[in-house]
């Protein structure tokens, strides 16, 4: 590490860039957020990292203890890349980051990852409503399991597999970006066959409650 840049401060917020403050090193952070990943994952969530800069990034943030990767051993052989106990402790840091990062008026062109589309739903999340959700929900996107559970005033997101939600959602990433993007409705979405739900008819409505709150307007103070 002794070639790795550093402020040569020793202030808290000094020392915490010298770990992540490397270009890449905190979007890496926070697609780890949900749980382990793979290489070519990580590398496809990242519109624009090299997989040479990929690749440093994830040895510079497991050398500070951020990271770790676990082998998962023949036969499958494959290398997993997952956040440690610190490397965790991000979580709220990022969180709060993307609620003042969200309200920039410069808008990217680039389309909204699923990570980082679900994460929303935590930083969005009002504890004072969890009673009325509390619940375990299934998001099936593409290829991939997410699960959310809504319990003591907390949601808790992670990747894995689902056992018995009480209501689960399964779509396509393109068609959960327009829903979430207000481009078609829920209903439009369900009826056209891109987008199913499944549970009891009040789950389903928690669950939808839950993954638009992000993207729904707040109403505006009534004019006196």
């Amino acid at each position: 590490m002794s070639g790795m840049r550093t402020y040569r401060d020793p202030c808290g917020v000094a020392r915490g860039l010298d770990i992540i403050g490397e270009r890449w090193a905190l979007l890496v952070v926070r697609d780890l957020l949900l749980g382990p990943r793979r290489f070519n994952d990580l590398l496809g969530g990242l519109p624009g990292v090299s997989p040479n800069v990929l690749s440093q990034r994830l040895r510079q943030l497991t050398e500070h203890g951020v990271v770790q990767r676990r082998d998962l051993g023949p036969p499958t052989r494959v290398h997993l890349y997952e956040l440690t106990e610190w490397g965790r402790a991000l979580e709220p840091i990022l969180l709060q980051f993307g609620r003042w990062g969200s309200r920039s008026p410069q808008q990217p062109d680039g389309a909204l990852g699923i990570d980082s589309l679900l994460l929303s739903i935590k930083a969005a999340f009002d504890p004072a409503r969890a009673p009325a959700l509390a619940s375990s929900y299934a998001f099936h996107i593409d290829s991939d399991t997410y699960l959310a559970d809504v319990a003591d005033e907390a949601v808790q997101l992670r990747r894995g597999t689902a056992s018995n939600p009480d209501a689960a959602l399964t779509t396509d990433i393109d068609t959960l970006r327009a829903v979430c993007g207000q481009q078609i409705t829920m209903a439009a979405a369900v009826g056209s066959g891109a987008l199913r739900l499944s549970g009891d008819e009040d789950a389903r409505r928690r669950l939808t409650d839950l993954l638009l709150a992000p993207f729904t307007p707040a109403p505006r103070p009534a004019t006196p």
